[in-house]
């Protein structure tokens, strides 16, 4: 099958990095990227065509912590850190815990996290879920029907289940720490293991394999060095989350009287495999020590690649010191959204634009290392050298994104006007090896009414259960208070009150 695409603005590879060409196409054969170039030197003989007219035709967005779940972002970004401890588990409810979906719902938890994935103009996704509503983390029976979904659906995905041998919990006297059920890490890794030697059998190229555990001080020391020993021997890639926060470095610190950047490398991860969400708490953040001691060249020195998640970063008020510190230092840098909604576009200009206040410079609004960083960063961190370009050879992983609508306003180039005035909500075509999967907001075979119906009343049986796990047993409006009172709650104090 050769397809021709055509487009306005068509982002090429010239072996080192993107560059613009207008009026350009792509032709895909069997896949495959066969030709990218001007579209009067394109091939005539065709077996389809699609003309993108006003787009900008790049790389497809590479999505390193892609949220495949019901967020809960929406929920706890927004309060104090006495109303957050609240939406942790309570020890309590540690001792009597319990899946709030059942499988079916699960299921089709992460059936809604994909199609907006493929909405959203993601190509190649590692999949992100939240534990909080799980007995304790994703089982291979859970993968094993996301798995089976993506490939319907004709995404790539890099697949495994989470699993942990702790969780957070809140104790009666609202103090936070860690409880150990560390049978269920042997359990969840052995399950890990089990999952990827499936899937690595089926040979499918849009189903690899991946170890993903769960945030680094939920895991036993002797889990991690499990999980480098089965991923050296299978040269797997693993995805820890890491270097995030406050309390995982002084809990690792009290523990085990090592930074985690220590207890990385000791248990045998620190190598070119490893993929390190958000990587934010370096010793150069200033809640740390402000200065470089040496964190950044041993991330380098090993390979290591973080996934940057500038929006979400922003949102729970904290971010890289700084992307151009980290970009210029050698480190490699993926994207991704980690939240609802997964839009590597809306990502990309908040990390631009909180690099220019942290620079107090507007010239520090990296773009173009943004751009990279979702694609070829991405690529880089995949070891797949032919993903994140259009080039001859490369997977024919493409994404499209309208620049014709009105309220985009004029167009200057054409990342600035997409960045500065769109959205992946403009995203008009997804392609996965040269399958459309998405064209002009339609997935074909999915009812996109039924996808916004059945979120709504997960998230509404996602949102009743935190009440269970309070440790101060407070109502959802204790929990979520809303913007400003409802009206009629508001007339009913006032009748109250005379």
């Amino acid at each position: 099958m050769r397809t021709l695409l055509t487009a306005d603005h068509v982002l090429l590879f010239d072996g080192a990095s993107h560059v613009e060409l207008h009026d350009g196409a792509v032709l895909v054969d069997d896949g495959v990227i066969a030709y990218a170039g001007p579209t009067v030197d394109a091939p005539r003989e065709v077996d389809d065509r699609i003309d993108l007219g006003e787009s900008l035709l790049m790389p497809g967005l590479i999505d390193l912590d892609a949220l495949t779940d019901i967020d809960h972002l929406i929920l706890d970004s927004w309060g104090s850190a006495a109303r957050a401890r609240r939406l942790q588990w309570s020890e309590e409810y540690f001792a009597h815990r319990a899946h709030v979906f059942d499988d079916a719902e699960r299921a089709r938890i992460r059936e809604i996290g994909l199609v907006q994935l493929a909405l959203h103009g993601i190509t190649s996704y590692m999949p992100i879920a939240s534990e909080v509503h799980s007995a304790w983390a994703e089982s291979a029976d859970d993968l094993r029907a996301m798995a089976a979904f993506s490939r319907r659906l004709g995404l790539r995905g890099f697949l495994g289940p989470s699993y942990r041998s702790g969780v957070n919990v809140i104790t009666d006297a609202g103090e936070r720490g860690i409880r150990f059920a560390e049978e269920e890490g042997r359990a969840g890794l052995a399950d890990a293991i089990g999952f990827f030697d499936e899937i690595d059998a089926l040979e499918d190229p849009l189903l690899t394999p991946v170890f993903l555990p769960c945030r680094i001080e939920t895991l036993t020391p002797s889990l991690l060095a499990e999980t480098a020993a089965a991923a050296t021997q299978r040269g797997a890639l693993v995805r820890l989350h890491a270097l995030q926060g406050d309390f995982e470095r002084d809990h690792i610190l009290d523990e085990h009287g090592c930074t985690p950047l220590d207890l990385i490398e000791a248990q045998g991860l620190l190598n070119e495999r490893l993929i390190v969400p958000h990587g934010v708490f370096l010793d150069v953040n200033p809640r740390v020590h402000g200065e470089d001691r040496g964190d950044l060249g041993r991330l380098v020195d090993a390979g290591v690649s973080i996934v940057h998640c500038p929006l979400t970063n922003a949102r729970y008020g904290s971010e890289l010191e700084t992307f151009a510190r980290y970009r210029g230092a050698g480190l490699n840098i993926a994207l991704g959204t980690d939240s609802f909604p997964p839009d590597l576009i809306r990502g990309i200009d908040a990390g631009v634009s909180v690099a220019k206040v942290q620079n107090r410079d507007l010239s520090a609004g990296d773009l173009r290392g943004y751009v990279e960083a979702a694609t070829l960063g991405g690529a880089h961190a995949l070891h797949r050298p032919d993903l994140g370009r259009i080039a001859v050879g490369a997977q024919a992983d493409l994404t499209a994104f309208r620049l014709d609508d009105v309220r985009m306003g004029p167009v200057e180039d054409p990342l600035r006007t997409l960045v500065l005035g769109g959205t992946a909500r403009d995203a008009c075509l997804t392609m996965v090896a040269g399958r459309v999967v998405m064209r002009d907001g339609r997935i074909e075979g999915i009812d996109l009414d039924a996808v916004r119906a059945d979120a709504q009343v997960l998230f509404e049986k996602m949102r009743a259960a935190y009440t269970g796990r309070d440790h101060l047993q407070g109502s959802l409006d204790d929990l979520f208070p809303p913007v400003f009172p409802s009206a009629v709650a508001a007339e009913e104090r006032f009748r109250d009150e005379r």
